[in-house]
């Protein structure tokens, strides 16, 4: 099993990225490819999963975030999809007070997470997510100057591999256009709080 991989980014995909570690290139599925920058030298905290037919590298910012994933893995209903997209989020200490203060509506807002799900969050982690010291992330940055629309092209495929619909996906990237955020991981994370 790994604990992490340090090494350099040399790939930002919308669903993943591609971590090199001393001439091999490591395929590490994220939350949110566009947090890591390209050339980066970085820690990248990692979760594999092995099934039948394919071993999967689930990748995190920091162990707390590859922790609270382990945590959602072990509710019943909840794969490493759903659980990448609930982590997609970058309040990840609205997460675990949704969690603590029993908020069924604000869990239901993630794709595929319906009512039934969203309960069985709240009952099997309710009582296990105190040491998790998240803080609430610092509002996003508005650049001086206005971004290429790839920028905003990359959020958008992102978030559709998160496996929010097109139709949601489409009201968003309207209301996001209108926008002069710092990078693709802004426009992500505006994106996701548009859709919750």
């Amino acid at each position: 099993m790994f604990e992490y991989l340090k090494g350099t980014i040399t790939a930002i995909m919308p669903s993943y990225i591609v971590v090199d570690v001393m001439g091999v290139g490591y395929r590490v599925v994220t939350a949110n490819p566009f947090a890591f920058t390209q050339g980066q030298e970085a820690t990248v905290y990692i979760e594999q999963i092995v099934r039948d037919n394919e071993q999967t590298l689930y990748g995190f910012v920091t162990l707390d975030e590859k922790v609270l994933f382990q945590k959602l893995l072990a509710v019943s209903g909840i794969g490493p999809k759903s659980a990448l997209a609930i982590l997609a989020n970058s309040d990840h200490s609205g997460l675990v007070q949704a969690i603590i203060n029993n908020d069924v509506s604000f869990l239901t807002k993630f794709p595929g997470i319906g009512k039934k799900t969203a309960q069985q969050i709240i009952l099997d982690l309710q009582n296990k997510l105190d040491e998790l010291p998240f803080q609430t992330d610092a509002a996003t940055e508005v650049a001086s100057v206005t971004l290429p629309t790839s920028e905003l092209d990359e959020a958008m495929q992102a978030l559709a591999a998160l496996g929010y619909t097109k139709k949601d996906l489409k009201q968003v990237e309207k209301q996001l256009k209108n926008e002069q955020l710092a990078d693709t991981a802004a426009y992500v994370s505006a994106g996701l709080k548009l859709l919750q």
